[in-house]
């Protein structure tokens, strides 16, 4: 074993002491002046909304956390899934100790994301509102273009109209100008006495437009909006009481769709703890994905799929908290076997491989069995080999058997998602259901030594010609690209740009994943990103 913590345990640590910072919101000071208020923060409002004792999926939790010099933490919004009344539901809660609620041009995205999480698993989805509006300093990241905040307004009236997503909203502070808009175009809204306020335009504005002083209570409060012009629907004396209505609301909502309960599977195989073990200290060394499966699975383990046939992939069907799922995984091992030729290599993708997957694909998504992609691939292979084979359109058939496959998908990243494979293992672009990542993830085109030698071997090849070795500029831009392609493959990194929904410790891996697996039980189908292609299979059947 190495001297000192194992690369897992060490990124955990690492992971564990940013969340920390970013949970703070805006620190202190501004913590204990939203209580002076009488309110209390989003994470405490969240956390008294939501059931004890269950697991949240806190959804762009790293976002923007290393922009704007630290002063965005989660930009501004706590964003997730849970549990209310054992029943899931989405959660979005504006951080007022972070510039007061503000918009910045990242907390739109991670609003958007969580409304087409509620719309693409017809999840209840609750707003709890306390925002001073655009962040005006950015505001050209967040009124305008095609995903700027009226985009959430679209995803509203979508959900209103068309999904039939239930949506609640809590105005637990200011909600104002077109913010306004998010809770008006909910089902219920409620409102907090003494402490809320919804209006177009707040005290300062209407002095400036037109020219009438008016205190915020009787401008746009709790009792107005309930009492004179009935645009909210509930008022309630504190958060608390606000937050109970809430629960009271969501627990009388019709359920089409009743998921096994949590907590029917069985025990894993391997507890979670065995994974610091079993992930290699050098991410490029192979190891076991089989034990890893143990850690992820139901204690029934893996039924492997064509076991025999291109194990570098490994297919197969198992539960995750007793909800059966179709495993996917890469293998990360040399795989010998009947094929002729040399051993192939674990996390690449080879024709055979590619249709044994497609084939699989579709099997599962006939029996409506969801999906379970576990990364940990570099690429598909390439050579004269490979293009003979017809890989290209092997890969093809992989791709479009995942990309239309009707079935909710989830993704967790334990090592490598580079190159095309990643798109192949469900990769963002594919809209799968949910994306986890291990904090040993590493997501990129390639791996930094593999982006050296595409940019600088035909300069070393050149040197080696004439006897020379790399001078010491070369050899310092070679290791700038190096660090700097460490720097983006951080797990930190993607999570910050949300190209991952979260990145989970091993002991949140698997309740994440049967929290996440029952919401997506309630896909109703094909989608273009949060939009259900319904409508196109009915037309295809008709013509038929």
């Amino acid at each position: 074993m190495p001297d000192g913590p194992r690369r897992l345990d060490a990124l955990v640590a690492d992971l564990e002491s940013l969340r920390t910072t970013l949970k703070e919101g805006g620190g202190p000071r501004r913590i204990a002046r939203q209580h002076a208020q009488g309110k209390l923060t989003a994470r405490e409002r969240v956390e008294r909304l939501l059931d004890a004792d269950e697991p949240f999926v806190e959804v762009g939790l790293l976002v923007a956390h290393d922009r704007y010099d630290g002063q965005a933490p989660a930009a501004g919004v706590v964003t997730g899934v849970g549990r209310i009344e054992g029943r899931e539901v989405v959660v979005v809660a504006n951080d007022a100790t972070v510039k007061a609620g503000s918009w910045w041009p990242e907390t739109i995205t991670k609003i958007l994301r969580a409304q087409e999480i509620a719309m693409r698993c017809r999840i209840p989805i609750v707003y709890l509102v306390d925002s001073a509006g655009v962040n005006l300093p950015y505001q050209g990241g967040v009124f305008p273009g095609q995903y700027g905040a009226a985009r959430i307004f679209y995803y509203n009236s979508i959900m209103r109209h068309y999904l039939r997503v239930p949506q609640l909203s809590a105005v637990m502070g200011p909600c104002i100008a077109g913010g306004a808009y998010l809770p008006a175009l909910s089902d219920v809204i409620l409102m907090v006495e003494g402490t809320s306020f919804m209006g177009l335009g707040g005290p300062n504005l209407v002095k400036g437009a037109t020219g009438q002083s008016v205190e915020a209570e009787e401008l746009g409060g709790a009792r107005v909006h309930t009492e004179v012009s009935g645009v909210a629907h509930f008022r309630v004396p504190d958060d608390d009481a606000c937050l109970e209505k809430l629960r009271r609301l969501v627990s009388e909502l019709p359920r089409d769709r009743v998921p096994p309960p949590a907590g029917a599977g069985t025990q894993p195989g391997r507890p979670a703890s065995d994974l610091a073990a079993l992930l290699p200290e050098d991410h490029r060394q192979p190891y076991d994905m089989h034990a890893v499966l143990d850690v992820i699975l139901d204690g029934e383990g893996l039924d492997e799929f064509q076991p025999d046939h291109a194990a570098e992939m490994i297919c197969g069907t198992g539960f995750v908290d007793g909800v059966p799922v179709g495993v996917i995984a890469n293998r990360r091992a040399m795989v010998k076997d009947r094929r002729p030729g040399p051993p192939r290599f674990g996390g690449i993708v080879y024709t055979e491989s590619a249709r044994k997957v497609a084939y699989f694909i579709e099997t599962m998504n006939r029996h409506r069995t969801p999906l379970l992609f576990v990364q940990d691939v570099s690429g598909f292979m390439v050579g004269p080999e490979a293009e003979h084979s017809g890989i290209i359109r092997a890969g093809a058939e992989f791709v479009e058997a995942m990309a239309t496959a009707a079935v909710p998908k989830l993704v967790l990243t334990v090592n490598h998602a580079s190159g095309a494979g990643y798109y192949a293992m469900a990769g963002q672009g594919f809209d799968p259901d949910f994306i986890l990542s291990l904090p040993t993830g590493r997501m990129g085109v390639m791996e930094g030594e593999s982006a050296v030698m595409a940019l600088f071997s035909g300069q070393i090849d050149k040197l080696k010609a004439e006897g020379k070795v790399p001078d010491e500029d070369l050899t310092t831009r070679m290791d700038e690209v190096r660090a700097e392609y460490e720097r983006q493959l951080d797990a930190r990194f993607a999570a910050a740009r949300g190209f991952v929904d979260e990145v989970v410790t091993p002991d949140e891996l698997r309740p994440a994943l049967s929290l996440l697996l029952r919401a997506a039980l309630h896909n109703p189908g094909p989608h273009l990103g949060a939009f259900h292609l319904g409508a196109f299979d009915e037309g295809a059947s008709d013509d038929a």
